[in-house]
């Protein structure tokens, strides 16, 4: 991978490649590669149709239906608004997801078994979902229990699908593979909506209630989520781990703390790194809030109808697919990094266009909806084929979930800067017009990031165009 010792796993593959002409391992790392796709298949619905869709709106509907005559539940004792318990348990999701996420990459990166880690995540997360079938009542604690766990364990789980990235894939291939696994997960993820909403809409010519189908709904992408997972455990293989071990009989968890203390101390050898994480902080803190605040803004803003906004969601989930892969056209002749600066341009313009919306008018809310929708999936597969160029060889799970806690940790500051937006205004259009502040921040911040001296100073060999 680099000038460093010890030899890169993807270095390896390569010099086999070049050097004996031996398609059998080419045809070995596109098989590999393939099945490292399906990982993103199979977990995009979570995020999507769990998530996104149906967990937030029935879970409060479930609290609602504990609640006392004030409106209140009380967890713990601690007295809860109904409407509040759900952002509290994604609150409390990713809080935990920031303190689990490094250590689990850490023992992994020690031991060199990130496939059953993955595989351990990636099944309690979707038995968790699955179990969301029996959601119902008012069973309001037990939905924020399976939504803790599974949140936490999807979080784990995609920080050490990340780390095989820089394995699978050779620097100039990184890009068009990242591009690839993001549109299998928009195509995922829009798929499995589109079934989810024929059920939903049509429960009662199916002869059920809309709770049955909505909890149908939520096991549905559990049982997905846990079958799919067989591809890549089936085809992704462990590479040796980087590291030593420690003394006879200390634990890998031991190891794992000790290990992630020292990559955190690391990080200040490698300051270019650095500021990449801080401008994905930024401009992936604007890309996430949009994401979760359009409805909102959509609803209360541009008074638009709830199957407007679904429909604009499934639009997104479409456009993704191929924004993904026509943004990995582009990295391929114009470099990642200027892709990605490219596509923070039409971000800003996209989210400044958002203010003058008219409102009552779906077909403008459409049109920003498509523009959007090319621009997400690219600039986070781009994002994520740049940062493995950054990662010193043998610390891809502990750096990837620094690259993860930059996204879950931090989710707050756009929300934090749209809600105290709407409340010194009283207007959405002032919210939405907020969130420019980070798309123009993460470019400026990215535009100073030499891509090629800080490759080398992790001691990667850089690809040709970056």
């Amino acid at each position: 991978m680099g000038t460093s010792t010890q030899e890169a796993p993807e270095e390896g593959a390569e010099a086999e490649d070049a050097g004996t002409g031996d398609s059998a391992a080419l045809r070995e790392r596109r098989r590999e590669q393939r099945g490292w796709y399906f990982y993103d298949w199979a977990n995009s619905v979570f995020s999507t149709s769990v998530l996104t869709v149906f967990l937030g709106p029935y879970l409060t509907e479930v609290t609602k239906a504990a609640a006392d005559a004030d409106g209140y539940v009380h967890p713990l004792g601690i007295p809860v608004r109904a409407g509040s318990f759900f952002p509290y348990a994604v609150s409390a999701s990713v809080l935990l997801s920031v303190l689990v996420m490094p250590l689990a990459a850490a023992v992994a990166d020690r031991t060199g078994r990130k496939k059953p880690l993955l595989g351990a995540a990636a099944y309690l997360g979707a038995g968790a979902t699955t179990g969301m079938f029996f959601l119902d009542g008012e069973r309001y604690l037990l939905g924020g229990l399976l939504l803790v766990v599974a949140n936490v364990s999807f979080a784990v789980s995609v920080v050490l699908y990340h780390a095989f990235l820089p394995q699978i894939a050779p620097p100039e291939e990184r890009d068009a593979v990242s591009s690839r696994g993001w549109a299998f997960g928009y195509a995922s993820g829009a798929l499995v909506l589109v079934v989810n909403l024929g059920l939903f809409l049509g429960h009662e010519s199916l002869g059920v209630s809309q709770s049955t189908g909505v909890r149908i709904c939520l096991a549905s992408a559990g049982l997905w989520w846990g079958a799919f997972t067989i591809v890549p455990l089936l085809r992704l293989r462990e590479r040796p781990a980087s590291g030593t071990h420690g003394p006879p009989g200390r634990t890998a968890l031991g190891e794992g703390f000790k290990q992630l203390r020292g990559t955190l101390r690391e990080l200040r050898r490698y300051p270019l790194t650095l500021l990449f994480l801080l401008a994905y902080l930024l401009y992936n803190d604007g890309i996430q809030t949009v994401i979760t605040q359009a409805s909102v803004y959509g609803s209360e803003s541009l008074g638009l109808e709830q199957t407007t906004l679904i429909g604009a969601i499934l639009l997104v989930q479409l456009l993704a697919v191929a924004g993904a892969l026509l943004l990995g056209r582009l990295a391929a002749r114009f470099g990642a990094k200027r892709t990605i600066l490219g596509s923070l341009a039409a971000w800003t313009v996209a989210v400044s266009a958002a203010y003058f919306l008219p409102p009552g008018e779906p077909v403008w809310f459409y049109a920003l909806a498509a523009g959007i929708g090319l621009v997400l999936g690219g600039s986070q597969a781009l994002s994520r084929s740049l940062f493995s160029q950054l990662v010193p060889a043998g610390k891809e799970a502990e750096y990837f979930a620094l690259y993860e806690v930059s996204d879950r940790g931090t989710s707050w500051l756009g929300p934090l800067l749209f809600g105290l937006t709407y409340q010194l205004t009283g207007d959405y259009r002032y919210a939405i017009l907020s969130l420019v502040a980070f798309f123009v921040l993460g470019f400026a911040l990215l535009a100073r990031v030499p891509i090629g001296r800080a490759t080398a100073a992790v001691g990667n060999v850089a690809p040709g165009r970056i």
